[in-house]
């Protein structure tokens, strides 16, 4: 399946034409989602026996860019929904049938988002500030503070992991699970007040006792970085349908770019197009050369995924590889986009000036631009010596 045949372009006109208004009011985007829904779009990686597209990640990833496009803040938090469906088929696809429930409730039309976030945790998955107290029954508590939790207005399923510090003789224990909207024990902050991405409304959760039930905890991991399936199924995922937002973002900046040139004339040259202008003619093709750069890498390491592709200890390295060069590309792209446009893109309400906002988002997301290089030089040359 395509994704214009998922997104098509009525549907996407519709998404395109409320993302301003989202992000002047700082509003989550629910119609974007309500519409998403109804067109079957949350189901991306559901099996089609079960009532969704069956796509792989490659596909998937094709999707979000076609969606960023439109609006980037909606692809950014329709994302974390993806993510945790897409885990949990790269997990099934290697025959670890531990999250399939993810996918059977995401086809009955269950909402999934992530909470592992900490502010001041740069250990990301491998260690966390959250502590999970076992309790008597097999469940666990979690208290702790999440940030960036997108889709916090709408999510019926949260996934979350803290630490059990007395667990495995006091090396401690990564406890990961899902609590469900109606759990008690957490509160949503809405305090979502950010230069751009405005409509993902990535508000802080606070998890203060919050209960996971015995079947809702589905793993049990080490401190410390660790070979499971899981680390490796929510990196492929979260990296590569990052990098298809970014890329979809650089996208729409390359065709505003285009237009821009094309509408805009030069006095001095008695009126005649920017586009016969050598200086912006440089800018544009260095915008479409990065772009073109992009696509294959994108395509390539979401397709190896999909085809079980043993890298070894390369995998991280092109996984954040893949990332970085995905929002760093779109950054300067729009940088080059807004260049040609000239100043009308630095007033507020451009779309131009949406987009520089937005892309700025990219360099926050893990891996940034530090751990991602210390990821490829260790793949490349091993750790550092004590």
């Amino acid at each position: 399946m395509e994704p214009e045949q998922l997104l098509p372009d009525s549907l996407l006109a519709r998404v395109r034409g409320r993302a301003a208004e989202y992000d002047e009011q700082n509003r989550f985007f629910a119609e974007d989602l309500e519409e998403l829904a109804a067109a079957g779009y949350l189901k991306l990686f559901v099996p089609e026996s079960d009532g969704g597209a069956g796509l792989g990640l490659e596909a998937a990833v094709r999707c979000q860019r076609r969606l960023a496009t439109a609006a980037p803040a909606t692809a950014l938090a329709v994302n974390m929904h993806l993510v945790w469906t897409g885990v949990a088929r790269v997990l099934a696809a290697r025959g670890d049938s531990s999250l399939d429930f993810v996918l059977q409730e995401a086809a009955a039309g269950e909402i999934f988002a992530f909470g592992n976030s900490e502010a001041g945790n740069d250990s990301v998955l491998f260690d966390s500030l959250t502590a999970a107290t076992p309790l008597p029954d097999g469940g666990y508590s979690f208290t702790g503070t999440k940030i960036f939790t997108s889709l916090s207005p709408a999510w019926t399923r949260l996934g979350i992991f803290g630490k059990d510090p007395a667990a495995r003789d006091g090396d401690g224990e990564l406890v990961h699970g899902f609590i469900d909207r109606d759990t008690a024990g957490y509160r949503i902050l809405e305090d979502w007040n950010t230069l751009g991405m405005r409509a993902s409304q990535s508000n802080t959760t606070i998890l203060d006792g919050a209960v996971v039930q015995p079947g809702r905890i589905f793993r049990k991991l080490p401190v410390g970085p660790n070979a499971d399936p899981l680390i490796f199924a929510i990196f492929a995922c979260f990296e590569t349908l990052l990098a298809g937002v970014y890329a979809g973002i650089g996208e729409r900046a390359l065709v505003l770019a285009v237009e821009a040139a094309r509408r805009r004339t030069s006095f001095k040259n008695g009126g005649r197009s920017l586009a016969q202008d050598p200086d912006i003619r440089w800018k544009v093709a260095e915008a479409a050369l990065a772009m073109d750069a992009l696509y294959p890498q994108l395509s390539v390491v979401a397709g190896d995924v999909d085809r079980l592709a043993d890298h070894g200890s390369q995998w991280f390295a092109r996984l954040v590889g893949v990332k970085l060069r995905a929002t760093e590309t779109a950054r300067t792209v729009v940088d080059l986009a807004i260049r040609v446009s000239g100043g009308s893109s630095y007033f507020r309400g451009s779309e131009l000036e949406r987009l520089y906002r937005d892309v700025l988002a990219g360099m926050f997301h893990p891996s940034d631009d530090e751990s991602a290089h210390n990821t490829v030089a260790n793949a490349w040359l091993g750790p550092l010596e004590d």
